[in-house]
């Protein structure tokens, strides 16, 4: 069974910094492109960063030039390094891989980590 299990959420004053992380089990994890994605209150959930298996990364507009997004193959992890917070980045960030079995794909989640960033 595939598990996402994300940390590093916290409290953090504008212009600070923090560093998610994001613990996958249960998938072979060098083969599969990971997502960043977050929700703010009272709006949709939105993709923040891909990172593919080859290692290319792609950003929302918004996050572009103060996020990172890395992985570990060895330890199973996918981060996001988030440079010069803002308040409106404000939101929980949740890890998101798809699974594709045959030709149907399969949506996993974390339960989320909140950022809070403070003006």
């Amino acid at each position: 069974q595939v598990q996402l299990v994300e940390s590093g959420g916290d409290l953090v004053q504008a212009g600070g910094s923090l560093k998610l992380s994001c613990a996958a089990s249960g998938l072979r994890f060098s083969i599969n492109a990971m997502d960043w994605y977050r929700q703010a209150p009272g709006e949709q959930r939105e993709l923040v960063a891909t990172l593919s298996s080859s290692g290319t990364t792609n950003y929302a507009d918004s996050v572009k030039g103060r996020f990172t997004m890395s992985r570990d193959n060895a330890k199973n992890t996918v981060y996001l390094q988030m440079n010069s917070l803002r308040p409106e980045d404000t939101a929980v960030y949740y890890c998101h891989v798809a699974r594709v079995v045959g030709v149907v794909p399969y949506h996993y989640w974390g339960q989320g980590t909140q950022v809070t960033v403070s003006s």
